[in-house]
């Protein structure tokens, strides 16, 4: 599974390209934005779109969902359904925000803790980690050791929890009893800035590292 890293709106979101190499079928990760920077990657590899999925509803994150997924056909899946209340404030926020006219949708499938998705002959497992959002999830590919975080966790840090619903010991919960049993090998794909490892994490983050009281 090749992934791209794509990052849009002005946040510089990390919107990610997974493509299944052996059918060239695709999935897109949280497109927020930038529409045609995304379109463009997909015609430069020469692949299919056939899912998109998010994490969860932060404006960032899924402002161009449906207008991507009405524009090739393929369904939405995620994020849990706790975030409903974030995805029906797109359009306000995205007018706030200066991200245009971005549509409140609803996904053409909830997710939950321990469900899986697929694209092509890929297959990543749900997550449920709730904290930054309520409804946030990430996704896992066991066979290839990458993990999507969304905004739960960051090389050096981890996501904020003043937004509304947000919780910091249901992060930290989230952190500790879910991604670290994954793997100190997990190469983690976070919703801004640099990738990193769960194992490199475990050491030296200060929010989340096994040296940090919980």
């Amino acid at each position: 599974m090749k992934v791209t890293l794509i990052p849009v709106t002005p946040f510089q979101q990390n919107c990610s390209l997974l493509v299944d190499e052996t059918t060239g079928r695709a999935a897109v990760v949280d497109p927020g934005g930038d529409l045609e920077l995304i379109e463009a990657e997909l015609a430069t590899q020469g692949v299919q779109l056939e899912k998109v999925f998010l994490t969860h509803g932060h404006l960032d994150h899924c402002a161009g969902a449906k207008t991507l997924a009405d524009k090739y056909g393929v369904p939405i899946e995620g994020p849990q359904e706790d975030e409903r209340f974030w995805i029906d404030q797109l359009p306000e926020q995205s007018v706030r925000f200066g991200f245009g006219h971005a549509q409140a949708f609803e996904p053409t499938r909830w997710l939950h803790n321990g469900d899986t998705v697929r694209f092509g002959g890929e297959e990543l497992e749900v997550y449920h980690c709730p904290g930054h959002t309520p409804g946030h999830v990430v996704f896992f590919s066991r066979a290839h050791r990458v993990a999507l975080v969304g905004d739960v966790l960051f090389a050096g840090s981890i996501g904020r929890t003043d937004f509304p619903r947000g919780n910091h010991a249901d992060l930290i919960r989230s952190i500790r009893e879910r991604l670290w049993p994954l793997g100190d090998d997990v190469t983690f794909v976070p919703g801004h800035g640099p990738v990193s490892t769960f194992g490199e994490e475990r050491r030296h983050n200060p929010y989340v590292a096994d040296n940090v009281p919980g």
